[in-house]
């Protein structure tokens, strides 16, 4: 065991297995993207419809996660994996066999309720299982998994559409739910009986209560929220992009998703090498920067440029790269805040992100969508208010520096 009472796990198959449970998410959004027409004719429904699909499981998310954190403190994190993954298989069958909008849309809100018990349990196990600078490591190295999901998912769904029909994408995902449970099955649980806490109401609501009352852990799960929305609100709005903006088709999402994910990838890979050398301060600091610089870039192109590849998409390079820099020390950070409940604060992190993103595509993507400029301008004032937060937190609060 560690010196903090948590159990070593198997660190390589953990970190693995984490990063999978971190790709439901993103499949569950972007695989399906390229099926957007098909689905709205078969249906009977405007574009405008179906994106509640995604801002309906969005929603749900973000909402479940605040289950799943008190009952991951309570049973384990392994229980609420096998029991969510199982869940969300089931879901998946039923979006994949539904003839109307309604029962899909049912089905998406179960898919969003179950996903999100495998991404809360993941978040805890990394830190279960490692010191603060292992799990910011580990983080990064789960990022660097990750970071494939956005690309291969809408590419992915566009194979499985273009061959086999869209249903064939959630038959998909009811197989990857599925394999992620006979992995769980093979996962040794990293929360010990002696730090489990109780799931009395009251002693739950006590636990958010507290949460919310934590100042720092408040404004670092806001700052991580709304870096994410500044990003999101592309990967929302992929249809508008890629068909609108960019007048593609549904085999050609490569080109919006393939530099997001390069991003992810080398800001990961960063994050991952430099733990040793910089404190987390400075590191998510230098992220916001580059973040910004990709947010400049893409205010000036989107004024001056006419729509292309290259200007569209090429400024979400810089700016996901910088966020890719900033995760895992704001994870862990946050994690870090409420140490006796981390299921709880994972849950909190979950619950702020996903309803980020159900908020971008609800109101933003809807809102913005007419021009190429209102985007990028949707972005540079997510990143405004969010660098705001940690410049406002790294002056009034105590930040560790290891």
């Amino acid at each position: 065991t560690n010196p903090d009472g948590s159990v070593e796990n198997g660190n390589r198959h953990l970190t693995f297995f984490a990063a999978l449970l971190s790709m439901v998410a993103p499949f569950s959004i972007n695989t399906y993207l390229p099926s957007f027409p098909d689905i709205e004719l078969e249906f009977g429904i405007s574009r405008v419809v179906l994106s509640q699909s995604l801002a309906v499981y969005l929603m749900a998310f973000a909402t479940s996660t605040l289950f799943w954190g008190p009952v991951a403190d309570r049973f384990g994190r392994r229980a609420v994996v096998l029991l969510s993954m199982a869940l969300y298989g089931f879901a998946s069958v039923g979006c994949a066999v539904s003839h109307n909008a309604e029962t899909f849309l049912f089905f998406r809100v179960m898919q969003g309720l179950t996903a999100s018990g495998g991404v809360v349990a993941a978040r805890a196990m990394i830190r279960d299982a490692n010191n603060a600078a292992d799990a910011r490591r580990a983080m990064a190295q789960v990022m660097l998994y990750f970071a494939a999901a956005p690309a291969v998912a809408p590419v992915l769904g566009g194979w499985l559409h273009e061959f086999l029909g869209w249903r064939s994408v959630f038959w998909f995902l009811a197989g990857f739910g599925g394999l992620l449970v006979l992995m769980g099955l093979a996962t040794t649980e990293t929360l010990s009986l002696k730090q489990r806490t109780s799931i009395h109401p009251i002693a739950v609501v006590r636990a958010y209560v507290g949460a919310l009352r934590h100042r720092q852990f408040m404004m670092l799960v806001l700052c991580w929220s709304l870096g994410f929305a500044g990003f999101f609100l592309y990967v929302a709005g992929a249809p508008t992009v890629i068909y609108g903006f960019l007048g593609l088709g549904a085999n050609e999402f490569g080109w919006l998703f393939i530099p997001i994910v390069s991003g992810l990838i080398l800001g990961a890979y960063i994050s991952n090498r430099i733990p040793a050398h910089w404190p987390p301060a400075s590191t998510i600091s230098i992220g916001l920067a580059v973040m910004s610089v990709g947010a400049l870039i893409n205010l000036i192109t989107a004024n001056l440029a006419s729509a292309s590849i290259p200007a569209v998409i090429g400024p979400l390079l810089f700016y996901v790269t910088g966020f890719a820099l900033t995760i895992p020390a704001l994870t862990v950070l946050s994690l870090d805040c409420l140490p006796a409940n981390r299921g709880t604060a994972s849950s909190m992190q979950g619950f702020a992100q996903m309803m980020a993103g159900s908020l971008v595509a609800s109101f933003a993507v809807p809102l913005l969508s007419g021009r190429w400029v209102h985007f990028a301008l949707g972005q540079a004032l997510f990143l405004i208010v969010s660098v705001g937060l940690w410049y406002r937190l790294r002056k009034s609060l105590d930040i560790p520096q290891t």
